[in-house]
């Protein structure tokens, strides 16, 4: 029989203190995990083709100024990158700097984590990509028990980064809100408890014959300290009318309200009469007055509608998405205007939205690639300020917890060398376990870990090795890799001797079973592809003045095989392969250019994507071509990057 959590939780606890300890430790050496800088979205986006936004804005953005971000990968790094610090993007430490944090972490571990994809002709149903998989297998593996020991030290960190006046809000159902709580208490303090929220919505849930409908989560509210930042909440009444026959009777000859004859049920008029009458200086007349009643204060239930499905002025297409009431609830009572608030679980976006409206700064993370696709899009779409859409950098994660599979054959990575075909090198000839060869042809191959973005330091990692390692002389040297970085493509460039190979994400369902294993060694059936890339037609440029006029068009977009996708239907498979030699441009979620590339930091100073019908009424394809005024400058360096509807990004450099 297995163990209650009531026995299970103080182990939790311990745990949980412990590796919070070790990461905290951890920051104080010289490994530190950084921050990449994907892009720095500057969102205009194209409206007829043709973009007419403010180029001075573009070409004289001071990046050493705030400025928000929405970052890609496991919030537990991010936490710790944010804790550091980003010298690259002068962001000082973060540690007791955020006024606000609210999170709404997933509930349920049967929760069907697949995205549902439209493209032209059909639709595909995508898995989560493999950093995805690991993630949510450790959050779930072993139950309710995993899920509290993923939570624990994050609550630990986040607490690390609230500022002296900060609060939390952890927003939770009725699965595991009880034991979450008990862990709040520990972390924050029982004192530092402020409110249990009751975020009470309608929604449609059909005939229940064993309980009574669940129509309600819980948001836990705790403070730092004992003096967190918190605003008084009124309810928005509408306006009321008001009889003024009746309250005229209440006057004395000086206009003021008389207490004997003045009727306690109606007390709450009182201020507002005697205000019409003192700035009008005279009594009301008898006609019925329309004014703004002050409504009661906001208590700790809160009714607020869920988004509406239907809701095209707020939906975005993400099943988790919170209305923006409720956040503006929450932003509006516990952080002050240019208060730096975050959500580490972004889902929708919906906190960065709001922070946004409401002139806050804002900090939103999410692991999961739909998420941050629709929070792009959603800012975009919102016109926020510029911001950095960044990702954890290239790590080298902690040894990888694998299946009791993984234990008896052996290291994942040896066995995907197995499958591909190489030799493991000996523990005597190097500690790396990743590291194997192909004895034929002279090939050194490296399997990268499926937790991390494979990206420049692991290409030149491999090229390095390529010339020194055991002397040499290797003839090639091919990385094998699950996910990959936004300059993946830039990177092989700079280093042509590296061949990069992507690992089928559906590997991992394949080795559910040592038979599994087995069948794919013998049979050869495992299939290790290339990477997507884009091409683009010769640039055009028209000198006018000192502007530049570019003409910019994507000629084509080449994904080599389905098996890149994490799909697991083959008629998903067979739709996307049609698709694929009709209509490939299709497969583009969005596309930006840089007409100004640097080398270093790409930015989106402009971009067009899938939605956006305002240029040509297709809500499945972008533009592919546009023309930009920029200014004149000699020695030019565009950039265009590509992200398709699976989150796979490809970069096209051209020098004018």
């Amino acid at each position: 029989m297995s163990k209650s959590l009531i026995f299970e939780l103080p182990k939790i606890v311990e745990e949980g203190r412990r590796e919070a300890e070790r990461i905290l430790e951890r920051m104080n050496g010289t490994t530190r995990i950084g921050l990449q800088t994907n892009e720095l979205v500057l969102p205009a986006k194209d409206k007829a083709g043709f973009w007419q936004g403010d180029t001075t804005q573009l070409s004289e953005l001071k990046t050493d100024e705030w400025l928000n971000r929405l970052i890609y990968g496991d919030n537990l790094l991010v936490m710790q990158a944010l804790l550091n610090g980003d010298t690259a993007t002068n962001l000082p430490s973060m540690r007791g700097m955020v006024d606000l944090i609210y999170i709404d972490p997933p509930f349920d571990s049967k929760a069907d984590y697949r995205t549902k994809i439209t493209l032209p002709g059909c639709s595909v149903d995508q898995k989560p990509t493999v950093i995805e998989q690991f993630a949510y297998a450790d959050t779930w593996k072993d139950g309710t028990v995993s899920y509290l020991k993923m939570l624990y030290p994050r609550l630990v960190l986040m607490r690390e980064l609230l500022s002296e006046q900060g609060s939390i809000y952890v927003h939770i159902d009725w699965h595991i809100g009880h034991y979450v709580k008990i862990m709040l208490d520990d972390i924050f303090g029982k004192d530092n408890f402020r409110n249990e929220l009751i975020w009470h919505y309608q929604t449609y849930q059909g005939q229940v014959k064993a309980y009574f409908p669940r129509k309600h989560d819980n948001i836990y509210l705790y403070s730092k300290t004992e003096s967190p930042y918190y605003h008084l909440l009124k309810d928005d009444n509408p306006e009321q009318t008001i009889d003024f026959t009746r309250w005229n009777s209440y006057l004395n000859e000086n206009n003021e309200i008389t207490g004997e004859n003045y009727p306690i049920t109606d007390s709450r008029f009182k201020g507002y009469y005697q205000r019409f009458v003192k700035e009008n200086h005279r009594k009301p007349g008898n006609n019925d007055v329309i004014l703004k009643i002050e409504g009661s204060t906001i208590d700790s239930v809160w009714n607020i509608k869920a988004v509406d499905p239907k809701d095209i002025s707020q939906r975005v297409g993400y099943a988790t998405q919170k209305p923006e009431s409720l956040l503006e609830r929450i932003i509006k009572a516990s952080s002050n205007e240019n208060s730096i608030v975050m959500d580490f679980f972004g889902g929708s976006g919906t906190t960065a939205a709001v922070a946004e409206k409401l002139n806050r700064r804002w900090i939103s993370t999410d692991i999961g690639k739909p998420s941050i696709m629709v929070q792009r899009k959603r800012f975009i779409d919102q016109e926020a300020k510029p911001f950095y859409y960044q990702s954890i950098g290239d790590y080298q994660k902690e040894a990888l917890e694998s299946s009791k599979l993984f234990k008896r054959v052996g290291d994942l990575s040896q066995i995907v060398m197995q499958l591909f075909g190489a030799i493991p090198f000996t523990p005597d000839q190097t500690a790396d376990r990743n590291m194997g060869y192909i004895k034929q042809n002279r090939t050194l191959v490296l399997v990268d870990s499926p937790n991390k973005l494979t990206g420049k330091n692991t290409v030149r990692r491999a090229s390095e090795l390529k010339e020194s390692f055991l002397g040499g002389s290797w003839e090639n040297v091919v990385v094998l890799g699950w996910n990959f970085a936004y300059d993946i493509s830039e990177s092989l460039s700079v280093y042509p001797e590296v061949e990069l190979l992507v690992i089928p994400p559906d590997l991992l369902d394949k080795l559910a079973t040592k038979k599994g294993f087995e069948k794919m060694r013998n049979d050869g059936s495992i299939r290790f592809s290339s990477l997507q890339y884009l091409t683009i037609k010769p640039i055009s440029v028209m000198k006018d003045g000192n502007t530049d006029r570019l003409s910019i068009a994507l000629d084509n977009y080449i994904l080599l095989s389905p098996d890149n996708i994490p799909l697991d239907k083959q008629q998903d498979k067979d739709n996307l392969r049609a698709l694929i030699e009709t209509d490939p441009l299709a497969l583009i979620e969005y596309w930006s250019i840089d007409p100004n590339y640097d080398g270093e930091v790409f930015r989106s100073q402009w971009q067009d994507y899938r939605g956006n019908i305002a240029n040509d009424n297709d809500p499945l394809h972008c533009v592919y071509s546009t023309t930009l005024n920029v200014p004149r400058m000699s020695g030019r360096t565009v950039c265009v990057k590509a992200v398709d509807v699976f989150g796979f990004e490809s970069m096209v450099v051209e020098k004018i």
